[in-house]
């Protein structure tokens, strides 16, 4: 009979603290959306960790994660998802691992991700990327591949934006290119192919006239090639 009662009052209790987290998750549901109305990011983040903990989800954890990147918060974005290159990642979770890994100087770590959404995309800005992350850590025979892959596939009016100005600017992604590829022509060999790069930075100008990164790797370039006055060689 003792047994009976104990199991009575435990079915009891689960049922209660089902219906406590059913109640709380509905809580938290009508929280996020009230959250979202009002643009209010933490309290977005604060709605889905209580409903991740509550009812945990991958889908719900990527959610979570994308809004840590979109709001620049890197770190607790892959916090949330982990690093880990997985078959089962969702291609906002392959996102979000590519470009927090990047903003946080992890290039090697981010080209896998890149990859995989270049071979899903054929998109030439990931190309760019790609290119871009491979001349950082010197692999420059990769960062020519993606850019001879990502060159024949640009789109009309597609663009790259800079943002080491006060002011973020575009220029044509195949300016872009063209500047990408002054850079690994340049470091593959810097002494023999110092004109050849300055040239394509040229024509990077020629079709953006505000490119900035352009014109201050064509004036350091330049000023390795001019001759030093006589004074300066005394000092």
């Amino acid at each position: 009979m003792k047994h009976i009662i104990y199991l009575s009052i435990f079915c009891f209790s689960l049922s209660l603290t089902a219906q406590n987290n059913d109640a709380l998750i509905k809580h938290y549901e009508a929280y996020y959306q009230q959250m979202q109305m009002q643009g209010d990011v933490q309290g977005i983040i604060n709605a889905m960790t209580h409903l991740n903990v509550l009812k945990p989800s991958e889908a719900r954890k990527d959610t979570l994660a994308y809004i840590y990147l979109q709001n620049n918060k890197f770190s607790q974005a892959l916090n949330t998802i982990g690093i880990d290159n997985k078959d089962s990642d969702s291609d906002i979770a392959i996102e979000v691992k590519a470009v927090a890994l990047k903003n946080l100087g992890e290039f090697e770590r981010a080209i896998p991700f890149y990859t995989k959404i270049y071979n899903k995309t054929k998109n030439a800005l990931v190309a760019y990327e790609i290119a871009e992350l491979n001349l950082n850590i010197n692999n420059l025979t990769q960062a020519k591949a993606y850019i001879n892959l990502g060159m024949p596939g640009i789109k009309e009016k597609q663009g790259k934006t800079y943002y080491e100005t006060q002011q973020p600017y575009t220029v044509p992604l195949k300016a872009a290119f063209t500047y990408l590829d002054a850079l690994v022509k340049y470091n593959q060999d810097k002494a023999a192919n110092i004109d050849l790069a300055i040239k394509k930075l040229d024509e990077a100008l020629a079709l953006a006239p505000n490119f900035n990164m352009a014109s201050l790797a064509k004036n350091a370039l330049t000023q390795q090639k001019t001759p030093k006055t006589a004074t300066e060689t005394k000092e």
